[in-house]
């Protein structure tokens, strides 16, 4: 008989069962978890596939709806977004992939063809305005071909603070920080923090310069 064997498979029977989950014996995150988590996920599932379609749904109303039907254009937009503060004017064609990701300050405007992908969460400040054509996009697929096919994806969260231009074509990626009074120049791919304060312009964007008293032209009072 092989006492050392009999040995380890006691102490082996009387060892706690080790979580292999990480969760404490709960049941694996779901797709969502991981989404809002930042951690890699496949978004097609079901739960993210109706919670899409919901903010389609809601779009295609938005976006075919008259622009002189103001407040039934603003309840919409109440109803899609996480938050949505006073004075927010958002023009058609808009598109996001969820809504309930984005919240906007007071007095935001965004002209024609904005798009946001909102998997991760997108916070715009007060006194924010976009051009044309402006994309936010928190996604970030697998590198890896394989791994890309596969639906890998993470989503990181942008934030936008207060009295930011965005001008028309440009692009802010996921994890960026804009900080507040700066201007981002037409057409510029933003895939870094931008200083309070700060012009960029470019692809990939760089700061040009400061936003200095030097550039108030004193129509404050006119």
């Amino acid at each position: 008989m092989d006492t050392n064997r009999h040995h380890s498979d006691r102490e082996t029977a009387d060892r706690p069962a080790i979580d292999m989950t990480g969760r404490g014996g709960r049941s694996a995150p779901s797709m969502k978890e991981l989404m809002l988590a930042g951690e890699y996920y496949t978004s097609t599932d079901p739960e993210l596939d109706a919670e899409r379609e919901r903010a389609k749904d809601l779009l295609f109303d938005f976006n075919m709806m008259r622009p002189t039907r103001r407040t039934e254009r603003e309840a919409i937009i109440r109803r899609l977004f996480g938050h949505a503060g006073s004075n927010c004017w958002i023009e058609s064609p808009f598109n996001c992939d969820y809504g309930y990701n984005l919240s906007v300050g007071d007095n935001f405007y965004a002209n024609v063809g904005c798009c946001i992908l909102d998997c991760a969460r997108v916070t715009i400040g007060d006194n924010v305005w976009f051009g044309p054509n402006v994309g936010i996009y928190t996604p970030e697929h697998a590198f890896d071909a394989e791994e890309r096919t596969a639906g890998w994806e993470r989503s990181l969260p942008v934030t936008i603070g207060d009295n930011v231009w965005v001008c028309g074509g440009a692009s802010i990626v996921a994890g960026v920080t804009v900080g507040s009074n700066s201007v981002i120049a037409a057409g510029a791919v933003v895939v870094r923090d931008v200083p309070e304060g700060t012009l960029v312009a470019g692809v990939p964007a760089r700061a040009i310069r400061p936003i200095t008293e030097r550039d108030r032209l004193g129509l404050i009072g006119r």
